[in-house]
Order: structure tokens, then sequence, then C-alpha cells
């Protein structure tokens, strides 16, 4: 039987989802209820961000702290948005909309926009929450929080249209926005994994904790028939910063998304990440001390990519290390970065969650970005657990109070770069205890084995050898040479080298392979930690 508040439900959608394009029918369907018609333009909403700016940070009114820490992952868990609910379910578009619930992890209310009308005259209604939207247990916490709470974020499913499914919409989502300014998205292997971000504030600065500034309001476009695009505008509020937002997100082979923001300090930034990724990384083949875990790898992501405005290709694996490190690699109207996987081997990983299948992450920027730094945080981490890895642009100039950005990139959530070096690619890194066989191996020696592989190797006249091309900010080289892989496979070379070192700062390597003069390789770049031998990570 309908109670009075879902009859309201029912009828204010119906006024309101029908400019839309949907049908009665799917109205009833839907039984949303939306708030009062307000104008809408993202030329508006970046003049919003802009006045926020201006005026002293306002945290975002918070739910009864006391119901939400009731909602643990436990009971989090137990609520399911009501795919009948679902904005879109019924078009227009191939995208159905889904939220998800607040809870102690979530606390900050989102407030969720559908838009009607033409470009020029659009509007803006909010999606007034409500628990009828949820499938939950009757004892749920949940139940017990004020009506029009908000929601903690949203999800596209999976195309509703037979054409285009790739998976049953019902229980298959491709992106998701979910807490603070975080979002991700899967790639073409069908997995979440690491994570974008709307923007990094002071991450890993040792005098001020790290800022979460959060998105606070999403407007959703709807798409036009069989589209495979989706638009969502976002305004972003925090003590340092506001901003507003506009994603176009297409769901392709994997997941594009073209991002065009505008950003706005209220205060002084020691370091503003653009263009932020997050990822995890605990131990690989390079370093992984005995019994620490059973399986052979675990991470999201096992290196940072860089393309540098000079041409260079550049491959930086990543580290765990033994304290937080920060790292800059300096550039000019930067061509692209990003976190990859690029070891897709299931052997490696042993594990249910699918690392081998985990979606790389590239920004490549659509107008020059000047000049600044690709800054790699990376973090002590002992599990699985933490989001331990950050990669961002940041600006050469200082970010000061009262300075505002516009920045247009598109971020790939796909298996591989979409602009992969022509050269030799790095793929894989093995470290060991340095010196020979049969003889006492010193605590100061380290062996190092670099593998390359791709069609320059694959190319070279056979009994040629090409050269392994090193440097190091301290240290010295020894058992120098490179040698095919001897597995069969065509153009897979390594690099072996022993460096010692005094010492326990960390070593900048940096190594490519070249012949004649002519580099063959992808420049490989290493941050060493220098270890004991009876180390254990």
């Amino acid at each position: 039987m309908l109670n009075r508040r879902r009859f309201l439900a029912s009828t204010t959608a119906a006024a309101a989802l029908s400019a839309l394009g949907i049908s009665p029918q799917a109205l009833a369907a839907a039984r949303l209820k939306l708030g009062t018609a307000q104008a809408f333009s993202f030329d508006a909403l970046t003049a919003r961000a802009r006045e926020l700016a201006s005026k002293a940070y306002q945290p975002q009114s918070r739910i009864p702290r006391e119901v939400l820490d009731q909602i643990d992952y436990e009971a989090h868990g137990k609520i399911k948005f009501k795919t009948g609910y679902a904005p879109f379910a019924d078009g227009p578009g191939a995208f159905p909309l889904t939220f998800f619930h607040l809870g102690k992890f979530f606390l900050v209310p989102v407030r969720m926009y559908l838009l009607e009308g033409e470009a020029d005259r659009r509007r803006a209604r909010e999606i007034v929450y409500s628990d009828d939207y949820f499938d939950m247990p009757a004892d749920s916490p949940a139940h017990r929080l004020p009506a029009g709470s908000g929601f903690a974020g949203f999800r596209f499913q999976e195309s509703r249209l037979a054409d285009q499914q790739k998976k049953d919409w019902h229980n298959n989502d491709w992106v998701a926005f979910l807490g603070a300014s975080y979002f991700r998205a899967i790639g073409d292997l069908y997995q979440y994994g690491l994570s974008a971000r709307g923007i990094a504030i002071d991450v890993a600065q040792p005098d001020k904790p790290e800022e979460f500034p959060d998105f606070t309001q999403f407007f959703f476009e709807p798409s036009a028939p069989g589209s495979d695009t989706v638009v969502v505008y976002a305004l972003l509020d925090g003590p340092s910063v506001t901003g507003a937002y506009k994603f176009t997100m297409r769901r392709g082979q994997g997941v594009t998304m073209e991002v065009d923001k505008s950003l706005f300090l209220r205060r002084d930034v020691k370091r503003l990440g653009l263009a932020p990724a997050t990822s995890m990384y605990w131990f690989s083949e390079t370093v992984k001390g005995t019994g620490v875990d059973w399986r052979p790898e675990v991470h999201d992501s096992d290196g940072l990519a860089i393309w540098r405005g000079n041409g260079e290709h550049v491959w930086r694996p990543l580290n765990n290390p033994p304290r937080t490190m920060a790292s800059a690699f300096g550039d000019s109207n930067l061509r692209g970065f990003g976190l990859c996987q690029r070891d897709r081997n299931f052997d490696h990983y042993q594990d249910g969650v699918m690392y081998e299948r985990r979606p790389s992450l590239w920004v490549e920027p659509l107008e020059g970005w000047g000049d600044g730094e690709v800054q790699l945080i990376e973090i002590k981490t002992d599990d699985e657990i933490h989001d331990n890895v950050v990669a961002m642009w940041v600006p050469k100039a200082p970010a000061t109070a009262g300075a505002s950005y516009r920045l247009r990139y598109r971020l790939y959530w796909q298996g591989d770069e979409p602009f992969p070096s022509p050269m030799a690619r790095c793929v894989a890194t093995r470290l060991g205890n340095g010196g020979q066989p049969g003889q006492p191996r010193p605590p100061n020696v380290r062996k190092f084995m670099v593998e390359f592989k791709g069609a320059p190797l694959q190319a070279l006249p056979f009994g040629t050898r090409p050269e392994a091309v090193l440097e190091s900010s301290r240290g010295s080289f020894s058992y120098v040479f490179t040698e095919p892989v001897p597995n069969g496979v065509a153009g897979h070379w390594r690099a072996q080298f022993d460096l010692t070192v005094d010492g326990d700062d960390p070593v900048e390597l940096r190594l490519f392979l070249r012949d004649k003069g002519q580099a063959l390789s992808e420049t490989w770049l290493f941050q060493y930690h220098p270890f004991k031998t009876s180390t254990v990570y």
C-alpha cells in the first residue's frame, strides 16, 4: 500500500522527470521525491565556487554522529540502493544512476540534482533522500536518520541497452564517486582498483595534516538516447579551496573521462596536487621479505609512467619505503603521466581479488600546463588496506590565497597506457644480494636485474648486445652487463649490475639501453633504499 510520503514522492517526480523525456510509466516506477526547480549552468556553478572562496569556510552540516557511527562497515554493506528507483533506468541514455548511503566512514551528506531543460534554460531539482530508496534490514540504524539527510555518493550502472550490454546493469557499475573528492572507474578488464581525486591538498607535509575537500553537490545531465557518454557537474568545497567541475565520462572499451575544472584558493597551500591519482603498493617481485605474506605480489599499481614534454618516456617502479618519501620529476608542457599496473599475470598474484586486472590510470593534459613537477608520494605500509601512493601534477608557481586555476585534462582507465612508448618497455625490476656465488655476500652491495621487452630489442642484429647506460646519485657500479632473458622470447633482454653504497640515504638510479648511440628503451628510474641482507619488509 502506498503511504502518503510515497504518493507525494511519485507525483513530484512525475512533474519533474517528464521534462527529462521519461515516460509516465517509468516515472511511476521511479517514485523519486524531487525538490523545487532552480536555474543551473556550469558558468553559474563556477561563479558560485569563486564566491565561496571569498568567504570563510563553513563545514557541511553533519548528520548526528551517534547514528552514523552505528552504520559501520558491516551495517553499511547491508544497505543497497533499490534499482527500481534508479534515475535513467528507462532512459534517456543508456546508464541508470544509483546512490550510496551515508555511514560511519562516509559522514558528509552530498546533495544530488537532476537537470532538465535545454542547455540555455537548464534547471536543477534535488533528489530528496528517503530510506525508501534503499533495501536495508528492519533494525538498521539508517532508519533513524532525519528526513532528507542526503547521500554519500553515486555510481553509474552498466548499460541497460541490449546492444551495449557488457554486464547485467542491476548488479554491475562502471564508475563511482564516494568519499571526499575520490572517484574511480573500471578499465577494459572489468575491475576497480586505484582512485582519482578532484584535488590533493598538502599530501605528506611534515608540519600540517593533509586536507580532504569534499564534493558537496552533483548535477546529472540526461544523456542522448543510446549515448555511451554521461555528463556530471560537481561543486567542491574545503578549508583551503573551492572548485567547479564538469566530468564528461565515456564507457567504451575502458572508461575515458574529460575533466574541466576551475579552482579557487581560500588560503595558501604548500603542496597543491592537480589531477591526483591514489593507489596501493605493498610488495612485489622487486623487494619482498621472507614470510611477509603468502602471495607473491600485492599492489593495485606497480609503477609511475611519465611522458615528458621532450618526448622521453619514463618508468619508475613503485616502492614501499621505510619512511614517507616525496619524489619530484620536473617538466615543462608535460604530455602525460599515470599510475599503471603492467604485470597482468595471475600467477604473480594468486589472489581472487584479481590484482592482475586492476586498471591503469593515465592523465593527459588537454592544454599546456606550463612548468611544474609530477610528484610521487610513497608512504610506508604493512597491509593492503591502505592507499599509500599518490601521483599528481604540482605547478611551479606558489599556490597562494586568492589564486585560481582552470584545468582541462583527460583520464584513461584501461589495461595499458593509451600512448605507450615505441621503445622497449620495462617489464620487471628485481633486487637481490650482490656479489658472486660461492663467496660471502657483502651487506652493502645490491644486485639489480631490470628487464626490457619490445620491438627495438627484437630488431637487434644477431650477436649484438645493447649497452646499459647507468647513472646513480651515489655509490659505484660493478658486474654491469646485458643479456637476453633465457625464455626464448625475442626482444626480451635484461640489464644486470651490482650497486655498492654505504649509509642509509636513498639512491636515485637511472638506466636505459642503447646501441650505436641510439636509445632502444624507455628510461628506468628507481629509488633504492639501502638495507642489510637480514632486513624483512
